[in-house]
């Protein structure tokens, strides 16, 4: 039923953000509350899992789309951020992860007029993070005229309990967000844009942008890999077959990895391409020790195992 977003611990465990409804985009359970599954990568077999929810958040309503993961460096607590759609609004959900009880805590909830259409998040602290809006207006007729018209509307924001405000802005449509591995950088995607942007993080939280990245795709969510530093994403060959979904002709799948980002020549790579037979409409691709997890916005998630 989806795995629109997924999130990777040093120690291979993989948080899977499954059940997305999103406005206008298909489901295959929309009466199914959507779940976080838990799944070890350092299985041979894989064998996703749901985690309790903890009291606090309403498991009915529960929509989840982005995460994000949080770890102190202290007490190794892992934060685990939920970007969460009830009633298609646009909250922001902390749960600490107990690993033991494969349940996940209820710490907070966090919605702010800034927050209005969150896609995606990267957490850089244990209550503030870095969030993209997808759209600009509230109104679904609005955020079709978004589109059409191509405005850039959309933006990057920073949260903190004592500070928001717009960091990025001109994107025509904001989505997938991800931080470097030595924290100096900060990567956003630009959906329809076809490039991931590349944003020097200040000492204040301030970005400055220092450059587009083409990628020739609909770029999703982002992973970066923590030893070699290359950016993963899902993407999108044809965006339009996402929101306009047809069992005869289904959107297609890609994944792409871009090396040496910061360098004068970035390689850009698809590493696999799919015409919606073997899955559709992939949003994003984590590696993990030569094993490669691909997810979907709303089918199902593969399995790879890379040369």
């Amino acid at each position: 039923y989806g795995s629109e977003d997924i999130e990777l611990l040093p120690n291979g465990l993989a948080f899977i953000s499954s059940g997305l409804k999103y406005p206008n985009v298909k489901s295959f359970a929309p009466d199914r509350p959507g779940e976080i599954l838990l799944v070890d990568m350092n299985d041979d077999v894989l064998h996703p899992e749901p985690l309790q929810l903890s009291e606090g958040v309403d498991a009915s309503s529960f929509n989840p789309h982005g995460l994000s993961v949080y770890i102190d460096e202290r007490d190794g607590t892992v934060y685990l951020f939920v970007v969460n759609h009830p009633d298609h609004k646009s909250f922001i959900e902390i749960f600490k992860f107990d690993e033991k009880q494969k349940t996940l805590l209820y710490l907070k909830t966090i919605k702010h007029p800034l927050l209005h259409s969150v896609n995606e998040i990267v957490a850089v602290g244990p209550e503030s993070f870095y969030a993209t809006n997808d759209h600009y207006s509230h109104s679904t007729h609005m955020k079709f005229l978004e589109g059409f018209l191509g405005l850039k509307w959309t933006n990057v924001v920073y949260y903190s309990p004592g500070d928001v405000r717009e960091v990025a802005s001109g994107f025509y449509s904001a989505n997938g967000i991800a931080i470097s591995n030595d924290k100096k950088f900060i990567y956003a995607v630009d959906l329809t844009g076809h490039t991931v942007n590349v944003y020097e993080k200040l000492a204040n939280w301030s970005l400055t942008f220092l450059k587009a990245v083409d990628v020739d795709t609909c770029a999703d969510n982002l992973f970066v890999e923590p030893v070699t530093g290359d950016i993963w994403t899902g993407a999108h060959p044809n965006l339009y077959k996402v929101f306009d979904y047809k069992n005869e002709d289904p959107p297609g799948s890609e994944v792409i990895r871009i090396q040496n980002i910061h360098s004068d020549q970035p390689i850009v790579t698809r590493v696999y391409v799919n015409n919606g037979s073997v899955i559709q409409a992939t949003s994003v691709a984590v590696v993990y020790k030569k094993k490669l997890i691909i997810g979907t916005v709303f089918q199902k998630a593969l399995y790879c195992q890379l040369d």
